[in-house]
């Protein structure tokens, strides 16, 4: 685990070196301010020494300015090695995520993902900038200030440390349990973000259906989970705080009574005394100092470790001899081709399908037939079992899934708009698009005339996932996307049936216009809008139950003509 953690400082290894050389000097300059005080108790103020009081007064000066520039660095660029690394992780775990099967995000909550990529990374940011500099100017000071008691007085010192090992011990112990303690509270605040995320995303539903208390309720479960959760994790971070500071408060009870006797005794002058209480407590700032980072350090590397959990999910399967799908006809073929669900639901079995160059296909039949996960596997969103699926007789397991992507277009029901602008909504299709195909784009859409009426055009914002939109503008937009992509596939996926029969007469239009020349699969409940598709294929829970245009089904008098008359 600290392995990979370390890896993330390389592009940062020069600042990141600076910054411990800083760290070093900083603890060399307080090293020194005890050693002078000794000086100035037992030499120079006895013996009146003017002149080099005022020289030592001077040096002191300076050392302090020097340590406030060398704390200027520390603070601000050992932060911006924390905040680049965090940047590099959030843009590694985001473009892992990008190449996540869909299976993922149907078994993961995005209020949970988000808290991964966002809380758990401050954290870990916060532990690469202070972790290896408290730990560095901790052992700096321990170690220094070590050497320069057992110059004072070695029994003494020998006597100060005999308490250290049961400090260590006790830290050792604890650890352990803080580690538990505090992933169980990592987890239940990616729980109570998914929960927020949710009921905020439907608000409106909640209110239209006056559950609010309802939604409270749900809310104030998640909140009670994390109160328990924290309440632990507390309770370990009290016990360690309190066992730790006890360790602290006994070592500084024998440095002041032994350190006191050894004075009394005269084995140690009143100079030395005080130079030696310096030093003991620049021992127990940096004890206090790991003490601190033990919190620090289990906020981080439980942080770190959630986000591995995410890098270290599989990605979508792509040979590395993968070949790029170019010049597309738009022949599509399924042979034998078996789909389960994660949860064993077989939803398609042994499906044989054809679907020539050119051609309007359309699915038809109850829900649960399958309909919707055949347009899922044709861009291969999820993987087909067993069996072949190919494009112009090339397997689409032999391609890659970005050509692959690039030659099919999907329309949905539910459309999803980025929060943003139309313009940037519509150049989602085509990136490198330019401005006059964007807009030929969209008036081929029939988006054109609305975007125009907007006082900002296309650059009018339209709230979160177009909210300000109606539902007819949101799918023109969608449309429009695929417009600009221009693929020989286009998938239809209840395009049409959220709309009203106006708006879905005035985008079918657009759908039409759209198919011309491209291969084109339509799942329809509105049998009106396929009856003059090439060929029309009836699924049931049990697969294919009848295939042809509108008028042999029609006389056929089966399933199909029964789906007409409801």
């Amino acid at each position: 685990m600290i392995k990979d953690f370390i890896k993330y400082y390389k592009p940062y290894k020069t600042i990141f070196v600076l910054d411990l050389i800083a760290a070093f000097l900083f603890s060399a300059c307080d090293l020194i301010y005890p050693m002078m005080t000794r000086l100035i108790m037992d030499d120079i103020v006895p013996n009146k020494k003017l002149k080099l009081l005022a020289v030592f007064g001077g040096v002191l000066l300076v050392l302090f300015v020097i340590k406030a520039g060398l704390n200027y660095f520390m603070q601000y660029w050992g932060h911006m090695v924390g905040v680049g690394m965090q940047a590099d992780m959030r843009n590694e775990v985001f473009t892992h995520l990008q190449k996540l099967p869909n299976t993922y995000f149907d078994n993961n909550k995005s209020g949970v993902t988000m808290s991964k990529i966002v809380n758990d990374l401050m954290d870990i940011s916060e532990l690469a900038h202070h972790g290896p500099e408290d730990i560095f100017i901790s052992l700096v000071m321990i170690i220094g200030s070590f050497f320069l008691l057992l110059r004072i007085n070695v029994p003494l010192t020998l006597m100060v440390f005999v308490v250290v090992p049961f400090v260590v011990c006790f830290a050792a112990m604890k650890r352990k349990k803080m580690n538990v303690a505090f992933m169980e509270s990592r987890v239940t605040i990616g729980d109570v973000n998914a929960t927020l995320e949710n009921s905020i995303a439907g608000m409106k539903v909640t209110k239209s259906f006056v559950t609010e208390k309802e939604e409270l309720k749900k809310f104030d479960r998640t909140n009670k989970t994390f109160i328990k959760a924290k309440r632990l994790s507390y309770k370990v971070m009290a016990e360690y705080y309190s066992g730790m500071n006890l360790g602290m408060d006994i070592l500084g009870w024998v440095v002041i009574i032994a350190g006191g006797y050894y004075a009394y005794l005269g084995k140690i002058s009143i100079g030395g005394f005080a130079a030696y209480v310096l030093y003991v407590k620049m021992f127990t700032q940096p004890m206090q100092k790991l003490i601190n980072f033990t919190e620090q350090y289990q906020n981080g590397m439980t942080g770190f470790e959630r986000f591995k959990q995410i890098m270290d999910e599989e990605r979508q399967k792509e040979k590395s001899n993968a070949i790029e799908l170019k010049d597309v006809r738009g022949d599509i073929e399924f042979k034998d081709v078996s789909f389960k669900y994660d949860d064993g639901t077989e939803v398609i079995k042994d499906l044989d399908l054809k679907i020539e160059a050119g051609k309007t296909v359309a699915l038809v039949g109850p829900s649960g037939g399958g309909k919707t996960t055949i347009c899922n596997l044709i861009p291969r969103f999820y993987e087909y079992d067993s069996g072949k699926i190919t494009i112009d007789g090339i397997s689409i397991r032999e391609v890659t899934l970005n050509s692959l992507r690039k030659n099919v277009g999907v329309v949905q029901q539910d459309v999803f708009l980025f929060t943003g602008t139309i313009r940037e909504n519509i150049m989602c299709g085509n990136p490198n698009a330019t401005e006059e195909e964007m807009i030929e784009a969209a008036e081929k859409a029939k988006i054109d005339e609305f975007v125009m009426s907007q006082p900002n055009g296309y650059d009018t914002y339209i709230g979160e996932r177009g909210v300000k939109l109606s539902g007819g503008q949101k799918q023109r937009i969608s449309i429009a996307r695929i417009f600009l992509k221009n693929p020989p596939i286009i998938i239809l996926d209840e395009a049409t049936s959220a709309l009203d029969n106006v708006t879905e007469r005035e985008i079918q239009e657009s759908l039409e216009e759209l198919s011309v020349g491209r291969t084109s699969l339509i799942v329809a409940h509105r049998l009106s809008t396929i009856q003059n598709s090439d060929e029309i294929i009836v699924f049931t829970d049990n697969g294919v139950e009848e295939r042809g245009n509108h008028e042999e089904l029609m006389a056929l008098g089966g399933i199909y003509n029964t789906l007409q008359t409801k």
